[in-house]
């Protein structure tokens, strides 16, 4: 017989906070939802997800005697470990802004089942559906951290794949009537060889992993097959496969089809053949046969029409036929629409009609050239990531490969597509204007400096001119995108904007390397079993911080203001640049205040909570810098819950110390300011002298 005692045991919880990319949310969840539980009188011990590691880690001694599990993520969390046990799955604001809510909940919530992800009943981590989880996102959220996910692990398919395409071309390749070849069996054949492989795995990546996201492991193997079939065009008699356009249906198509295989009710002793055998096999045969029975023959049919109707415009004006060839040679960059306007011009030099060619030759290159260049001049925009792609894109575009601009049209289809369309349509006017002749079937640069085309000076102006326009267009469409979502974003994005809205969420290069050195690792039991940091100041060799210095000496008497002047966001940045200047570790303070404002303009770094961290990675500071600064009426900040920001921490770091400081502060700050006591001390102090006193709290 069970005792009275038994009944009336504590209650034991586990919890996992994560977000994709940044650091503020994963720990001010873990805090609200371990101080909501000692509040309740309910055991809990949360693992965060943060870009510094997971921390805490549950272990299965935890897993086995926990009565339910919280998952406030915003990024896929593994629940294979959490099988059994009632698993309640939200985004990671619902941990900020409602932890009592959630740990009601969760009594209630659906067992997680080994045969899926989601119990049967509760959406995937992200997906925001409603469901049991009660969401904390939205379905487009969803979708679109899935089509990052793809993105990011394609990228470094793309970029080696491409580059080593062009190395080989521009070192091996000799320029003929049948396009640049490369002579069998050579060195650099090899090294071709070896780039085509990238390339031809990047599109079933990128399927892959989109299905991936959604589906958890089972749709990994029918999204990357879905992938191939859907750049196969033999396989649906197609000339051309349906390139990035066609992966990304198939990755969507992939992962909601194992979803929806794993509602599916199944014998006890079936459930574990499920997610390694059934699944995978049903979900990629359905998958292979739909794409090639349904999707494909449209494809087919584009193709063969798209040809027909180019033929009948060889007689019209050539602005037009030049404008339209760009326009397919950029939709799609390897799609059927690009491959049915570049065979059409090849198609055409062996009958003495180079100039069709021509405006194909100059608009091939627009887009890669146009992406790069736009991460150039508007360089806030994007991630570092995106930087780098954006340098390799520009890098293939000098030898007409197209698809280094893949990686930006899948991550913003709605404003990269167009803008290329546009600037491939101003290049190919241009060179049809201008009767450019090309006599080989290629594209780009390249083949202008090997002597293969006519009219050199007016094909680089049309190439020029058309890169200036895809960038200039791109950077317009996005900051249009960025106005209309600013301050809706959230303030969890720490790091640039690809990480959540350009390229990859999944693998963005993780600023992790915090540990040995920083005396960070240390662990010991916090509120509610939350990790905190035994040791957060340097290793012994370094100077220990005076008394008027706090948070590893980054933070000093110097740098604290009790009384801002300024009453708007704008004014609080620039008043609180200034004071930071005084400390000499600012070599630029206009430059500062731009990098801050950037950050702003991708999404408002209010917290809530009377909280605001506005922050900057740039070498307009020598030295990692921490300012703090209180305003008695509240700064509007744009915060999801409203409040006005009265509590204003800035961090400023050089992009050298960011990988590390950057995080790491972030991450010390975010757990402190969660305590309701540690803020109502920090808003009472009167002076400089008793802030940094409380401030001391966080060491």
């Amino acid at each position: 017989m069970t005792s009275p005692a038994s009944e009336q045991r504590t209650l034991k919880l586990l919890a996992v906070t994560a977000c994709p990319t940044g650091i503020a949310h994963t720990y001010m969840a873990a805090e609200k939802l371990a101080q909501a539980a000692d509040a309740l009188g309910i055991e809990m011990k949360v693992e965060t997800q943060g870009s510094i590691g997971a921390e805490n880690v549950l272990t299965d001694n935890d897993v086995k005697n926990a009565d339910g599990v919280i998952i406030a993520a915003d990024k896929n969390v593994d629940r294979s470990r959490f099988v059994g046990k009632k698993v309640l799955v939200v985004g990671v604001a619902e941990g900020i802004h409602h932890p009592e809510r959630l740990i009601e909940r969760v009594q209630n919530a659906p067992v997680h089942g080994a045969g899926g992800q989601d119990g049967g009943t509760t959406p995937p981590t992200g997906s925001g559906g409603s469901g049991s989880s009660g969401g904390g996102g939205k379905e487009r959220s969803a979708a679109y951290k899935a089509l990052m996910n793809g993105v990011s692990y394609m990228i470094p398919f793309v970029v080696v794949g491409g580059l080593l395409i062009a190395i080989s071309l521009a070192l091996g390749g000799d320029a003929t009537s049948k396009g640049y070849i490369i002579p069998e069996g050579t060195f650099w054949a090899h090294v071709n060889a070896i780039g085509v492989i990238g390339f031809t795995l990047m599109i079933p990546i990128l399927s892959g992993y989109i299905a991936y996201a959604i589906g958890d492991r089972p749709a990994l193997v029918p999204g990357m097959i879905g992938g191939w079939i859907a750049n196969t065009g033999e396989l649906y008699d197609s000339k051309a496969g349906a390139g990035f356009i066609g992966a990304i249906v198939t990755g969507f198509l992939a992962g909601y089809l194992v979803l929806w295989i794993k509602k599916v009710k199944v014998p006890n002793f079936a459930r574990p053949i499920m997610p390694i055998i059934v699944i995978p096999i049903v979900a990629t045969t359905a998958l292979g046969l739909f794409f090639i029975y349904v999707i494909g023959k449209p494809i087919s049919w584009v193709f063969t029409h798209l040809t027909d109707w180019l033929s009948g415009m060889t007689g019209t004006s050539a602005i037009l036929l030049g404008a339209i060839l760009g326009l397919m040679i950029a939709f799609d960059m390897g799609g059927p629409v690009n491959k049915t306007a570049f065979l059409f011009g090849a198609g055409l030099i062996a009958t003495g009609n180079q100039t069709v060619m021509g405006m194909c030759a100059a608009a091939i290159p627009v887009m890669p050239l146009g992406q790069g260049l736009a991460t150039l001049i508007r360089r806030r925009l994007y991630s570092e990531q995106e930087r780098e792609t954006g340098m390799a894109a520009i890098f293939m575009g000098m030898f007409g490969i197209s698809e280094g601009a893949i990686p930006f049209a899948a991550a913003r289809p709605a404003q990269v597509i167009p803008a290329n369309m546009l600037g491939g349509a101003v290049a190919g006017g241009i060179a049809g204007l201008a009767s450019v002749r090309d006599a080989v079937p290629h594209g780009g640069p390249i083949v202008a400096v090997l002597g293969a085309v006519g009219g050199v000076p007016m094909f680089f102006l049309a190439v020029a001119i058309g890169t200036v326009v895809t960038a200039i267009t791109t950077n317009a469409l996005i900051d249009i995108k960025e106005r209309k979502n600013r301050g809706a974003a959230g303030a969890d994005a720490l790091v640039p904007a690809g990480a959540g809205a350009g390229l990859g969420v999944a693998p963005e290069p993780v600023l992790a390397g915090v540990g040995a050195g920083t005396g960070v690792g240390t662990e010991v039991s916090g509120p509610g079993g939350v990790r905190t940091e035994k040791s957060l100041t340097p290793p012994p060799t370094a100077a220990e911080p005076s008394e008027d210095e706090v948070l590893s000496g980054y933070l000093t008497a110097q740098t604290v203001k009790v009384q801002l002047a300024a009453d708007n966001k704008d004014g609080a940045i620039r008043e609180m640049a200034a004071m930071l200047a005084t400390t000499g570790k600012v070599a630029d303070p206009d430059s500062l205040v731009a990098a801050a404002f950037a950050r702003e303009d991708q999404g408002t770094t209010g917290l809530g909570e009377e909280i605001a961290i506005p922050h900057a990675k740039t070498d307009a500071v020598t030295a990692p810098i921490v300012g703090f600064a209180r305003s008695a009426e509240g700064v509007e900040w744009g915060s999801l819950d409203g409040t006005k920001a009265k509590l204003i921490f800035m961090i400023t770091v050089p992009e050298a110390a960011a990988g590390d400081e950057h995080l790491r502060i972030l991450a010390m700050l975010s757990r402190k300011l969660m305590d309701t006591g540690f803020r109502d001390r920090l808003s009472a102090a009167p002076d400089e002298t008793a802030v940094l006193d409380v401030l001391r709290e966080i060491q």
